[in-house]
């Protein structure tokens, strides 16, 4: 059989989130945003916001949060007289670390929900874990995540039988590309600990739970979609060791990728999240605005800064990882 032709979009990695969005009413669309207090969670909730969706912005600091929902609620282009004023978005708290945090705000939910945008994720120079005894970025990443979702299931299916559909996008990395997903030490209580690995597989989780989120819940007209940013200078940087930022450094001076404005890095999460392209089709990964293509897993990343790992789309992987988190979630 012949391969699938891979999803193609009119946008490009110099597209930005108000390119994707032109033209596009959003009247009656209810979003949920996570980390949208800074970067390209920012970014997204802004975007949408100007495209008349009903934001919620899911942070862990709500003061942050309200003054970012007053920035996006801003008449717009400066309108004095009160025209174009975009709806203020809500802010409820969120510590994708702490399931109190999410169980709080799934309970409070009401009414449908179209778009869910995972988007919040942490960096760590060092070992952290979550009061479960977590690794933090697998925790926060990947879990929270899960959790955040499944809870939001029953929301995402009233979404869907009212607008023809919901989507979730899944903000991963081209960091996926340096670890599989390794079962046997989940939180790294055997091996040493590798920051960088730790990231890279809670990233290769997002891709993953996209793959598996769509195929149980496609049915219910949900699809999920995991994007690739690109690299982009956003705040998760700043806890950073030294020896990520060397390699960092040399990834950029090797051509392994360029830096995007934090506009163009949003835009490929909201090509996932409006383009009709990928209104009805999920567990893809995108990359500038297009469907990825597949690499090998043993591939170099200096030879590939493009594309998707076999790993990350792994349909039988994706459907071991989702029992072994969402056992995690229930014990």
């Amino acid at each position: 059989m012949a391969p699938r032709s891979l999803i193609s979009t009119p946008f490009t990695a110099s597209s930005t989130a108000d390119d994707v969005l032109r033209g596009v009413a959003l009247d009656g669309v209810r979003a949920l945003v996570t980390g949208a207090t800074s970067g390209l969670g920012l970014e997204t909730a802004r975007a949408l916001a100007a495209a008349g969706a009903d934001v919620t912005l899911a942070v862990r600091d709500t003061r942050a949060g309200d003054a970012v929902a007053r920035r996006i609620a801003e008449p717009a282009d400066g309108a004095a007289d009160g025209t174009a004023v975009r709806i203020r978005p809500r802010v409820v708290r969120l510590d994708l670390a702490d399931l109190g945090t999410v169980a709080r705000l799934v309970d409070a939910w009401q009414g449908p929900l179209h778009l869910l945008v995972n988007n919040a994720g942490v960096v760590t120079g060092g070992p952290e874990r979550t009061r479960d005894g977590w690794e933090l970025q697998f925790a926060t990443n990947h879990l929270g995540h899960l959790a955040l979702a499944t809870g939001l299931h029953d929301a995402l299916a009233r979404g869907a039988a009212d607008r023809d559909g919901a989507r979730i996008v899944s903000v991963s990395s081209t960091a996926h590309m340096r670890a599989g997903i390794a079962f046997d030490d989940l939180h790294f209580t055997r091996g040493r600990y590798d920051p960088q690995i730790a990231y890279a597989r809670s990233k290769t989780a997002n891709s993953l739970f996209a793959v598996e989120a769509t195929r149980r819940w496609a049915a219910d007209g949900i699809v999920a979609n995991a994007v690739n940013p690109g690299g982009i200078a956003t705040g998760l940087q700043r806890h950073f060791t030294p020896e990520q930022k060397r390699s960092l450094a040399a990834a950029e001076a090797a051509g392994v990728f360029t830096y995007k404005t934090i506009a163009q890095g949003a835009a490929t999460s909201l090509v996932a999240a409006v383009a009709p392209e990928f209104a009805h089709t999920g567990g893809h990964y995108l990359d500038d605005g297009q469907e990825a293509y597949t690499v090998p897993d043993d591939a170099d990343l200096a030879q590939h800064p493009h594309g998707v790992k076999e790993w990350a789309l792994d349909a039988a992987t994706a459907e071991a990882l989702w029992t072994v988190s969402t056992d995690l979630l229930r014990a």
